[in-house]
């Protein structure tokens, strides 16, 4: 879990956003998190329901049924499998609403902050809110494509594939994705790379069990496969193009009106792992990541390397990105405090890694050390606890 903040201390956010990073989730099966106490908190009230109502709107544009979040918010109501737009509209809106009520109650301008990611759905929201397109429309190609998708997650499980030894990997396990995939009962793929020891894996039929069955051939000795019980969109991997769908966001993407690069803060893509969004590259960018996995190992490591001292999470109930860096600080910390590195080494290492000058000159790999010392910020939780008195 993200570390806990003093609801008397704000200043780590609101004297620190440009040593900051600000990562935005993307769809679960929960997405209302706390959004019903910040619609519920006056000082709030306003921004969330203006931006919930905005994006109800473009949603029901869209698919053609009236959709009212505010009132999902007010009865805590989830959204299913079934209204997967709903939920895509709700966790875009809220994610917007939580950086206007930073920028326009808290007086911090999120827009300093020195870089910007996103998983899944949270990279588009990303991209917009550095300026190079406007959400709204930017929005419509996952609402345009939400059915198709919902349906294909019908016969869509997701998988946590993992090593507690060795890395496994990644070329490894697209190859057996491949392999399980050529028997054509159904395709298998990476949806994101967590790790060098971790990756989801989104199969359709019974693809996931033909998987597992090869793992020990194929993989380092203790990787294991971990079903999950929900049934999955398979954004962000090839099970996608079963119904065309890369090519249809393509489309929608050509006649997108895109705003002069570079934008602030610099937004590191997911799909290349890479802080390379621009005028020739972004549309680009965008269309791949309808159908390839999610780098967030890599943008982790980006992340560190740029000397950032804070991550920020935005919108609704945040999982996967602070589980990532709570589990890579743990494993720091464990290597680091073994027997076979002394207390004067250990400082040793962690002092380069926190100075971007020496830091250049080692191993790229060598901002991991300083995994350990990045404090983790819920948005939500923050704006909860820093509630404008009076």
């Amino acid at each position: 879990m993200p570390k806990p903040i003093e609801p008397s201390t704000p200043a780590p956010l609101s004297q620190g956003i440009a040593e900051s990073a600000l990562a935005f989730r993307g769809y679960n099966v929960t997405n209302l998190g706390r959004t019903p106490e910040s619609l519920a908190a006056a000082p709030y009230e306003a921004i969330v329901r203006e931006e919930l109502n905005r994006f109800s709107a473009i949603c029901a544009e869209i698919i053609r049924v009236p959709v009212l979040l505010a009132r999902s918010i007010e009865e805590r109501r989830e959204y299913d499998l079934d209204q997967y737009a709903h939920a895509v509209a709700l966790v875009v809106a809220v994610e917007v609403a939580q950086l206007r009520i930073l920028r326009e109650v808290h007086g911090v301008d999120y827009q300093h902050a020195r870089l910007a990611f996103g998983y899944s759905l949270g990279e588009l929201t990303a991209v917009c809110c550095g300026g190079a397109i406007a959400v709204e429309d930017l929005i419509r190609v996952p609402l345009e494509l939400a059915r198709d998708c919902a349906e294909l997650a019908h016969d869509a499980r997701l998988a946590v594939l993992f090593s507690r030894g060795k890395a496994i990997p990644e070329s490894h396990v697209h190859r057996l994705c491949v392999k399980v995939t050529s028997a054509g009962q159904g395709t298998i793929g990476v949806s994101a790379v967590l790790s060098p020891n971790s990756y989801l894996l989104v199969g359709q039929g019974d693809t996931m069990a033909r998987f597992k069955a090869a793992i020990n051939d194929e993989f380092p000795a203790g990787a294991h496969l971990r079903l999950n019980d929900h049934r999955w969109p398979p954004l962000n991997t090839p099970i996608v193009r079963q119904r065309h769908i890369p090519d249809r966001a393509s489309v929608v993407l050509e006649s997108m009106a895109c705003r002069p690069f570079p934008v602030r803060p610099s937004v590191v893509s997911l799909v290349s792992g890479k802080r390379n969004y621009d005028e020739s590259t972004a549309r680009e960018l965008l269309r791949d990541w309808v159908d390839k996995p999610q780098r967030l190992w890599d943008a982790v490591c980006e992340t560190l390397a740029a000397d950032v001292k804070t991550v920020v999470h935005v919108g609704p109930e945040p999982n996967v990105v602070p589980a990532t860096f709570t589990r890579l600080a743990e494993n720091v910390r464990q290597q680091t405090d073994g027997h076979s590195l002394g207390s004067y080494s250990r400082r040793a290492m962690t002092g380069m890694a926190r100075h971007p000058w020496l830091g250049a000159l080692l191993p790229a790999r060598a901002a991991l050390l300083r995994a350990p010392y990045i404090t983790q910020i819920n948005l939500e939780d923050w704006l909860l606890e820093n509630i404008p008195q009076g």
